[in-house]
């Protein structure tokens, strides 16, 4: 392509409001396509035994990419398969319990038609979505969702634009659908996304994080304030709980305290541990996710939490844990 100046005076952002007026009135035109054909294709993925496998061709297929890693991600198993792949031998990862939504906005598309008869002799259920409902795709097809547009946003109307996003929106409205009809839960959600932030946040508990054994800050009850000074600089955890032979909770001594006992004017080399600290102490179960820590911590205004069942003492979790951990 050869270079040509920019025209005077061109407005870009004219130019993207145009796209964006453009690809409104095609997604409000959609809305008369979630019809009886909607839900009947949303009852047989939501019955469906095997998996939905998406196809298509160039940026229909981009489309069903994505559309495949939505369902797979919100409750209904899906993988995408290149047609043109398909036709050499990955077809054969399509079985007579999966659906195929073949995706195509002419409906035309070669490498989709010429598998449709194999998917046909498998008695495999097809769904096709296409912008003709007319076409070869949409007449083979067991239901047909339409996704016509009134227009393309490029000026050429050549580019798929206002074809594509159509096709990702009715993609969207299946996967949401199914999702609220199978009662997917963001639990459910944070399972298939177990290395994300919100994996992270409903998944982790306490007892994946916090520090137990000689990583526990603890003095006993007999102990001095020295004593207990030192064991806080030790372990590094701002604070030190007071406890027996068995780790039985007495009581806790925080950085926080040790102001105070200053403001008081005790004398801290020679007062007892017991005579100033404060007795029980904050503490979540094991079981407890670890962001309920953190709320817990953040409502409280402390940085540090003890881990215990009942009195027992089990670990203590800090807020530079849940940092490291991604929680925060």
């Amino acid at each position: 392509m050869s270079h040509i100046d920019l025209q005077p005076g061109f407005d870009f952002q004219q130019a993207g409001r145009d796209v964006l007026q453009i690809e409104r009135a095609g997604l409000a035109h959609l809305d008369q396509y979630i019809n009886q054909d909607f839900a009947q294709a949303c009852e047989k993925m939501f019955y469906c035994a095997g998996k939905v496998v998406v196809m298509g061709m160039g940026k229909s297929g981009h489309i069903g990419r994505k559309m495949a890693a939505t369902f797979a991600s919100t409750g209904t198993p899906a993988f995408f398969v290149h047609p043109a792949e398909a036709a050499h031998g990955d077809l054969g990862m399509v079985s007579a319990q999966d659906i195929v939504i073949a995706i195509s906005n002419s409906g035309e598309s070669n490498e989709i038609l010429a598998l449709i008869p194999v998917l046909k002799r498998l008695k495999v259920f097809l769904i096709c979505m296409t912008g003709r409902p007319e076409s070869s795709m949409g007449r083979a097809a067991d239901i047909h969702l339409c996704v016509k547009v009134p227009q393309e946003a490029c000026p050429l109307g050549l580019a798929p634009t206002s074809s594509t996003t159509a096709a990702l929106v009715m993609g969207d409205a299946l996967a949401v659908a199914l999702l609220k009809a199978r009662g997917f839960t963001a639990e459910d959600f944070a399972l298939s996304h177990p290395g994300g932030a919100l994996g992270r946040k409903l998944l982790l508990r306490v007892n994946d994080i916090m520090h137990t054994g000689d990583e526990i800050p603890h003095v006993s009850k007999e102990a001095t304030l020295r004593d207990a000074l030192l064991e806080i600089t030790r372990k590094n955890l701002g604070l030190t709980v007071i406890c027996d032979d068995l780790l039985k909770i007495e009581g806790i001594f925080t950085d926080g305290d040790l102001r105070r006992v200053f403001d008081t004017g005790i004398d801290v080399r020679n007062v007892g541990i017991a005579e100033v600290m404060t007795p029980g102490g904050i503490r979540v179960r094991p079981g407890t996710l670890a962001v309920e820590a953190l709320n817990l911590m953040q409502s409280r205004h402390i940085t540090a939490v003890l881990v215990a069942d009942g009195d027992q003492l089990l670990g203590v979790v800090h807020m530079h844990d849940l940092l490291r951990a991604g929680v925060v």
